[in-house]
């Protein structure tokens, strides 16, 4: 484990259900060499080791530092710990593309500040610009994200936006900010409609890891349809995608 000294994981656990699901890509070593399991420590990582990274839920405002600065979640300015913050945590493999899920029953994200920060790492601390996920109004249940390393040490997280392009002309879809596909939170399960409305991120690489080999997988995600990676998992079917076809 990693010395956390001044910066140190303080957000609660979240009690929901965390799922991956992954899709290989065409080459993988096969022993892991990341011993490293805290998201808030430093370590790096070649193809196929697994990768340690937290998802932060607050309001926007919360992860800035004197509401001008963005800090890692890691980062002890931001106190998180002492405001309506939630944590979710997720250890997938490098270079493969993943599902990663959260179930949104026993957890709502509009409950929690409504936004989310993915990051990674203390002294070299990465993290992704907040992410709109849920308000009263509407709610965003896809996303794409993608961790960039360099050497095999992370650099950054990226949210990528397809600019609603996958849910193009389906009325029952709202395109916020020309970016993101959300659905109308009045529509969720336990808040008074019928669809689950659980987060699914699609995760993917790139860049190089500790021994240069180029990470791929963000290259191929650019090849598929957005969404189209749920159908691939039956266990999911039944709680995310396919409960838009059943609603609408």
């Amino acid at each position: 484990m990693g010395n956390l000294k001044s910066q140190q994981l303080l957000l609660p656990l979240l009690p929901i259900l965390l799922t991956i699901a992954t899709l290989p890509t065409k080459t993988k070593a096969s022993t892991n060499t990341n011993g490293v399991y805290l998201p808030c420590s430093d370590t790096k990582v070649q193809t196929s080791d697994g990768f340690t990274f937290g998802l932060a839920f607050s309001s926007r405002e919360s992860f800035l530092f004197n509401l001008s600065q963005q800090l890692s979640p890691c980062d002890t300015h931001l106190a998180l710990s002492s405001i309506n913050s939630q944590l979710a945590v997720f250890r997938p493999k490098v270079d493969e593309i993943s599902l990663l899920t959260i179930n949104t029953s026993p957890f709502f994200p509009d409950s929690y500040g409504g936004s989310m920060v993915a990051f990674a790492g203390r002294r070299y601390a990465g993290r992704s610009i907040p992410a709109f996920v849920a308000n009263s109004t509407f709610t965003v249940t896809s996303f794409t994200l993608v961790l960039e390393f360099k050497k095999g040490r992370l650099q950054n997280l990226y949210w990528k936006r397809d600019g609603c392009a996958s849910y193009a002309g389906q009325s029952n879809f709202v395109c916020l900010n020309k970016q993101d596909c959300a659905i109308r939170t009045s529509d969720c399960k336990n808040r008074g409609g019928s669809v689950d409305c659980s987060l699914g991120i699609q995760l993917a690489f790139s860049g190089t890891d500790k021994h240069l080999a180029v990470l791929n997988s963000w290259y191929e995600v650019k090849n598929l349809r957005q969404y189209s990676l749920y159908g691939l998992y039956s266990n999911l079917r039944d709680s995310l995608t396919s409960q838009y076809n059943k609603f609408f």
